[in-house]
């Protein structure tokens, strides 16, 4: 009874913080919409890898999860992530004319990022696999699935979406792509297909996944009659339009590409420090542990033009009222994660990918703790970004990274995949505390 009584109490308190708080009530809609398509993506997205991996085994799994975890390797390398200085600069444009220049602005980013990231990944496969002594017919796998690269020009359509509030159309892209995959993923099961064939599933759907954000955004803009005019706008005095623009995207790319050679690498860092079946099922136990991340991407999606608009006004309460909101729901709900993956993770597990995958159950629970640390520290990030303290973001990766790779080193000979999720925590508990110091020194605290 005392505990029903108390459950009422705390539900009319969230009532009565909503009807005070529209801002909070709307972004909680927004980040509905989102997980509710990411939920959705996330249920499909885990049957097309249940039959991926059912058709495959642990080992020629493995080889795919090491294709695909190449190549967004080295998009995340080289990608500037535009849509982060597009959202920062963007939210305080007086005008359509500078908006436009801006958007421009990050598409050419987008497009030379797409070109050099395919050049690189194609010269980096035909130059070194003889030295790793990977096979010809690994190597001709991993060329083919680098064909996905030239199309991830998703920076400034990312962009476009989020300023303008379209998350029903985000959400709507990422289920209706999910679906296509599983239904290829299911004729490829019916038609016996191999590893070859489930490479050219995979590559085609992320292309074309690609292709439809572009168009969304486009559609977006010729709607509201800007299309003709980012395609025509100039990019001369870019720099001066928008003081320290380069500077903030390059600190992000940087951040990005350090935060990458942990979050992409460490399945190749298993791979290659173990065996293809290790990273299979530590592949696996990525995409299971880490389904709770995608929430805090959507929340990043909905917070950060939020907060980049709050602190360009200069309402620091408002500011700093959004960020302690959204860390308390977010800590919330890694611990809800952490308690049903140690309760149901090893009938999920059996259920979805067979018994050959059991033993992937502890670390899905170890990646699980690693991600409730990281989406408790993924609002402090947006704020720090939106003060436009990229460079103390930058320390705080650099920082972790190394301790991450460190650990890795020490550990994955020694213990195989459990090293890389031991230092995914390692990692995830620097970052966080670095984030925290630099967050509660700012002036407007």
């Amino acid at each position: 009874m005392a505990i029903g009584e108390m459950l009422a109490k705390k539900i009319r308190g969230l009532r009565e913080v909503l009807a005070r708080d529209k801002g909070l009530k709307e972004r909680l809609a927004n980040i509905g919409h989102l997980l509710t398509g990411n939920v959705l993506t996330s249920l499909i997205g885990l049957v097309g890898f249940a039959l991926t991996a059912r058709a495959l085994g642990p080992t020629a799994y493995g080889v795919l999860a090491l294709c695909f975890t190449y190549t967004s390797a080295i998009e995340r390398l080289v990608n500037f992530q535009s849509w982060q200085p597009l959202i920062k600069y963007g939210a305080e444009a007086e005008n359509a004319e500078r908006l436009t220049s801006l958007l421009k602005f990050g598409l050419m980013l987008d497009i030379s990022a797409a070109a050099t990231g395919w050049l690189i990944a194609v010269t980096l496969v035909w130059a070194a696999a003889p030295w790793f002594g990977i096979s010809e017919e690994l190597s001709g796998l991993v060329i083919l699935y680098c064909s996905v690269l030239p199309f991830q020009i998703t920076g400034m359509p990312t962009a476009v979406l989020r300023l303008f509030g379209k998350f029903r159309s985000i959400a709507f892209r990422q289920v209706a792509t999910s679906l296509l995959r599983v239904m290829l993923c299911a004729i490829g099961v019916a038609l016996g297909g191999g590893l070859f064939e489930f490479v050219l599933i995979w590559m085609v759907t992320q292309i074309i996944g690609a292709l439809s954000i572009v168009s969304l955004a486009l559609a977006e803009l010729h709607r509201r009659g800007m299309l003709g005019g980012m395609l025509t706008a100039s990019l001369r005095g870019i720099t001066s339009q928008f003081p320290g623009l380069w500077k903030f995207a390059i600190s992000t790319n940087l951040s990005l590409t350090l935060r990458s050679s942990a979050n992409q690498f460490d399945t190749l860092l298993v791979g290659y420090l173990a065996d293809p079946a290790a990273a299979g099922l530590y592949h696996i136990a990525k995409r299971i542990g880490r389904l709770a991340q995608q929430v805090g991407d959507q929340v990043q999606a909905v917070l950060y033009p939020d907060l980049t608009r709050a602190w360009a006004s200069q309402a620091f309460s408002e500011f700093h009222r959004i960020v302690a909101q959204t860390r308390g729901l977010l800590l919330c709900l890694g611990i809800v994660l952490v308690g049903g993956v140690y309760l149901t993770i090893g009938t999920i597990l059996e259920l979805a990918v067979g018994s050959e995958f059991v033993a992937a159950a502890p670390l899905v629970l170890v990646q699980s703790i690693a991600v409730t640390l990281i989406l408790y520290g993924t609002v402090m990030r947006l704020a720090l970004l939106a003060m436009g303290r990229e460079d103390q973001i930058l320390r705080g990766v650099l920082i972790a990274t190394l301790a991450f790779h460190a650990t890795a080193l020490l550990l994955i000979p020694r213990i195989g995949a459990m090293g890389a999720n031991i230092a995914h925590i390692v990692m995830a508990l620097i970052w966080l505390s670095v984030m925290t110091v630099a967050y509660r020194r700012t002036p407007a605290n």
